[in-house]
């Protein structure tokens, strides 16, 4: 890890800081800006420089008017850029040693084990700002002991209820199945008790809600919530929960035949009460016109259900020009009440900064995030050896392939086990 870059600008970085704290969003009133636009900062000094920000395609509107905003208050030239969601974390980490990559990067809090053992970011000092965010916000972005983004939206699965066919909500998932087949049996219309998207080479994601209620998370973790690689989801529980799945698949409640798109079709066209999904869906509910709910996810195996929760966020290059400017654009700036309230009116995810959060009204985005859970999504690199056994796995549970799922899940876990000592050499 590349961490002697940044303590060469600490003290210059300390002092930046606090010359630039008055750039932040915060009014002093707790009013909402009148209009969702950046603080000003008339009072501060100016900054010098450039700044080369990347984002994805699914960002760059906002980002490109974040970074006019930036360049009025502060007179740092701003270039965003945009670069394809697949490619965006590769390409730094194939650039940034270079030299040829960008100042910041914008993505995703499970990028940070991958960037930061590449040495490719550096890390970011909050200091008193921290307690003004979501813990689990800055925990997600917390690596080693050191915090390594700037966090400002969260989003997370929940269980979303389609209000014209159902009015209530049972708490435990087999209730709700119940529940859906009867809907199912009084309505032509109706095709599914649920759904949950899965495909051909499964879908963990989705299903962890349901898994975590067996007891059964990814990874151990320590006492202060950081990720230990020490597998966590095997014996017993895991069983249990594998034991679940052939279960739901044989009764057709899971279908690996049900992507991503079948399962948003068929809740959008009313074909079933419930589906477990995330925020990026609820604008083609809204679209169809549909009354919808959003809850948590009930529990399938006794225990509370524990979506992971994701978090969007800046990281700054162990290489930037200018790590003065660009702390202040991604601490000061990203951090300010003004900014995040924007970002969440184009993104419609709840803001990580605990100010805009309290004034979002919006019922639904409200559901989602009562629906989290307290656990963010591992970003050590051991995750990466995970995806594809877990997944696979799971499908072939659900499908019938795997006829013993005690026995398949026993052989994921041991290929995991194998693929983690590989990446460790």
């Amino acid at each position: 890890m590349r961490r002697s870059i940044f303590s060469a600008t600490a003290v210059a970085l300390g002092a930046a800081l606090a010359l630039t704290a008055c750039s932040s969003g915060d009014s002093g009133s707790g009013d909402k800006p009148s209009t969702p636009s950046a603080a000003t900062t008339t009072d501060a000094p100016k900054l010098t420089g450039t700044l080369t920000v990347w984002t994805d395609e699914t960002r760059i509107d906002v980002f490109k008017k974040l970074g006019q905003e930036y360049q009025q208050q502060s007179g740092v030239k701003v270039t965003v850029v945009q670069k394809a969601s697949a490619d965006i974390r590769a390409d730094f980490v194939k650039q940034e040693p270079t030299g040829q990559g960008p100042d910041i990067i914008i993505g995703a809090h499970d990028w940070t084990g991958q960037l930061v053992t590449n040495g490719t970011v550096q890390p970011i000092e909050l200091g008193d700002k921290a307690s003004e965010f979501s813990p689990v916000t800055v925990s997600a972005f917390t690596y080693d002991g050191q915090v390594y983004g700037v966090p400002y939206a969260i989003e997370n699965i929940a269980l979303v209820r389609n209000n014209k066919l159902a009015d209530s909500t049972p708490d435990s998932l087999d209730a709700l199945i119940t529940q859906g087949k009867q809907i199912e049996a009084k309505d032509s219309k109706v095709k599914y008790p649920f759904v949950v998207q899965q495909g051909k080479d499964g879908d963990p994601y989705h299903l962890y809600p349901l898994q975590t209620s067996f007891g059964a998370p990814v990874f151990k973790q320590n006492d202060d919530g950081s990720y230990t690689d020490t597998i966590a989801m095997g014996g017993d529980k895991g069983h249990k929960f594998a034991e679940y799945l052939q279960k739901l698949g044989k009764d057709g409640a899971l279908d690996t035949a049900i992507d991503s798109q079948k399962a948003t079709d068929a809740f959008t066209k009313g074909q079933t009460p419930y589906i477990i999904t995330g925020p990026w869906n609820t604008p083609a509910f809204k679209k169809a016109g549909l009354d919808i709910t959003v809850l948590p996810v009930p529990s399938a195996g006794g225990e509370k259900s524990n979506p992971f929760v994701g978090v969007q966020g800046a990281f700054i290059s162990a290489k930037a020009q200018n790590p003065i400017v660009a702390n202040d654009f991604v601490t000061n700036f990203l951090g300010s009440e003004a900014v995040q309230t924007e970002l969440y009116t184009a993104g419609q995810r709840m803001p990580a900064l605990t100010a805009a959060a309290d004034k979002v009204d919006d019922p639904i985005i409200k559901g989602f995030t009562a629906a989290a859970g307290t656990t963010p999504m591992p970003s050590i690199p051991a995750m990466d050896s995970v995806w594809a056994f877990w997944g696979t796995t799971e499908a072939q549970i659900i499908s019938g392939s795997a006829k013993n799922p005690d026995a398949a899940w026993d052989t994921m876990i041991k290929n995991i086990q194998a693929a983690i000592d590989k990446s460790k050499g």
